[in-house]
């Protein structure tokens, strides 16, 4: 039913976006009062999970917002699904004033740190005959999969992947996909480490130039 309304909403345009006037705020860019109220009724929160009071919920019924058993958002982070989905696994930890802007999915077992954005979302540039705010966004899921840590103050753009058992050196860049059991660090990141099944020991990555 969900998606035939929805499919109904993009074969026209103009009832879309009155519809969008009416439940989301032009100026502020978020659910207006009164959507906020029903948050508890389309936000999915499995058993044990937590969302904090001060968590600014940008949060939409026309996206999925999931969060998994046992998660937490915690303390002055951002979460907004208004142009993607945001999922998040079981047993993560999205930390203290982190941005998540869809689309994102977080898997389990995932710890983000302090002050790190993640976000799905571009602003659109191209045309200068057009003011940037008036060429709308462009989207591209961020995946992080299983058994992840990032670490405090990074930043993760959109369409990358971060593979399982991986770690991100706080204060990163992370432009593009990070192999799976691997370390990256810098602006822009760079692998610095990677495990090694053979040996069985995390070794060094050696860059030339």
């Amino acid at each position: 039913m969900k998606q035939r309304i929805y499919n109904w909403l993009k074969e026209n345009p103009k009832i879309k976006r009155h519809v969008l006037k009416i439940m989301i705020h032009p100026v502020k860019i978020r659910p207006r009062w009164w959507l906020r109220l029903f948050i508890p009724l389309y936000a999915d929160m499995e058993r044990g999970s937590v969302m904090y009071r001060s968590v600014r919920k940008d949060i939409a019924p026309f996206n999925k917002f999931c969060v998994g058993k046992c998660s937490v958002i915690e303390d002055y982070s951002i979460v907004n699904n208004l142009v993607g989905d945001i999922i998040v696994g079981d047993y993560s930890r999205v930390g203290f004033g982190n941005v998540i802007i869809g689309p994102v999915t977080i898997g389990s077992h995932v710890s983000l740190a302090q002050n790190i954005t993640v976000t799905g979302l571009d602003h659109n540039y191209k045309d200068v005959k057009l003011r940037i705010d008036e060429q709308g966004v462009s989207t591209s899921l961020v995946l992080i999969e299983d058994d992840v840590w990032v670490g405090a103050n990074s930043v993760i753009t959109k369409g990358v992947t971060i593979g399982k058992h991986s770690v991100v050196a706080g204060g990163s860049l992370v432009n593009r996909d990070v192999p799976p059991y691997s370390i990256v660090a810098g602006n822009p990141a760079k692998v610095i480490k990677i495990y090694n099944p053979g040996t069985q020991a995390w070794e060094k990555v050696v860059t030339v130039g």
